[in-house]
């Protein structure tokens, strides 16, 4: 499904051979809100490979070339809706109204990547791979039981993985109970073909959105590297679920322009060509070309966008670099939230065994 062309056309519609048109009718301040987005999350994802290179932060996992699968994601999101990442989503993040600063604390190794996932309708970051999308399943069901499907104003449930996560047993369980129990969740795996140093052809023989055939639910794939596109495919994907529909799952075709984490080096796994070749699918250009081209802005408003996001980019390194180091006992403050006995002795235990040690002269 592609409604923006990587030369910046426009193209109106796709209509499936079930009959679903995609398509959006953004206002020209919307579609300039999407660049400033897409743009904003590109520059705060610089910054962390930035301050990881000064060794400010232990990991950084670039989203580099995957903003239009995020933003579009994310902007196609409800408030009511729940969102459950792996460690990579800080573009749906930011469209949740997070806060961008608060991944690098989880980074930086000075707390525990916490935040109200309530109040977001995000919940945390999550490292173990595929485990979020049982999780978000498990929330899929419990809001099906909650009576909160059904109508339009329902709540959905999505579940961001990468195409090396379609390998887990996590990640099929999940399509297991999610197509039985007709789960209102929206499974969403950005392809960007590479599993670490795996290839997608290490990871299936059968294009990804197939899978979901066999589980009993629609599948489709749309270009993760349109905005426009990845927006209206999960809008729709995520309607369908709020009014009792079930799952879908959707394969975003894009690409992991950087390294899987900041201690990747992917020059060892895939030639250059390659990453040449989707430059030019780069979904920020795209989306520049067709602003240009429709006369919805022009360089005085991209000018802008560039200042605006470099003192937003500023001011995030300034609060990160400010974050104070954490004492030892504090790993013990937000296991449980009303405490727990065999905490506090752990606690006490640690605390005699730190206050053991000669304080360096």
């Amino acid at each position: 499904m592609q409604l923006l062309t990587p030369d910046g056309d426009r193209v109106e519609s796709v209509t499936t051979e079930d009959g679903v048109t995609y398509t959006v009718n953004f206002t020209d301040e919307e579609y300039r809100e999407l660049y400033r987005d897409l743009v904003t999350v590109r520059r705060l994802d610089a910054e962390g490979l930035a301050l990881q290179r000064q060794g400010e932060l232990g990991l950084w996992a670039s989203l580099l070339g995957q903003e239009a699968a995020q933003v579009g994601s994310g902007r196609a999101l409800r408030p009511q809706d729940m969102a459950f990442p792996t460690y990579r989503e800080h573009g749906v993040l930011y469209c949740r109204g997070i806060d961008p600063i608060m991944p690098f604390g989880l980074f930086r190794g000075v707390d525990q990547g916490g935040w109200d996932s309530n109040a977001h309708k995000f919940n945390l970051y999550t490292l173990v791979i595929g485990s979020q999308t049982l999780h978000a399943t498990g929330y899929a069901m419990g809001v099906t039981m909650d009576g909160k499907t059904g109508s339009p104003d329902g709540e959905a449930v999505i579940a961001y993985f990468g195409d090396g996560a379609t390998s887990q047993g996590e990640v099929n369980e999940s399509f297991v109970w999610s197509g039985v129990f007709n789960a209102p969740i929206v499974f969403f795996c950005q392809n960007n073909q590479w599993a670490i140093s795996q290839p997608l052809e290490r990871q299936s023989r059968a294009p990804l959105y197939h899978r979901a055939g066999g589980y009993g639910f629609p599948g489709v794939r749309v270009d993760g590297n349109d905005v426009l596109a990845s927006y209206a495919v999960t809008r729709h994907a995520l309607d369908e679920a709020r009014q009792g529909h079930g799952p879908t799952m959707i394969e975003a075709y894009t690409y992991r322009m950087g390294a899987h984490t900041s201690s990747d080096d992917p020059t060892r796994y895939r030639a250059s060509g390659e990453v040449e070749s989707w430059k030019a699918k780069d979904p920020i250009s795209r989306m520049r070309a067709f602003l240009l081209k429709q006369r919805i802005a022009g360089e005085d408003f991209f000018g802008q966008v560039e200042e605006d996001v470099r003192k937003i980019a500023l001011d995030l390194r300034e609060r990160v670099l400010a974050m104070p180091d954490p004492q030892p006992v504090e790993m013990f403050g937000h296991v449980y939230p009303t405490g727990s006995p065999q905490l506090d002795a752990q606690r006490d235990e640690f605390l005699a065994y730190q206050a053991s040690f000669h304080p360096e002269p």
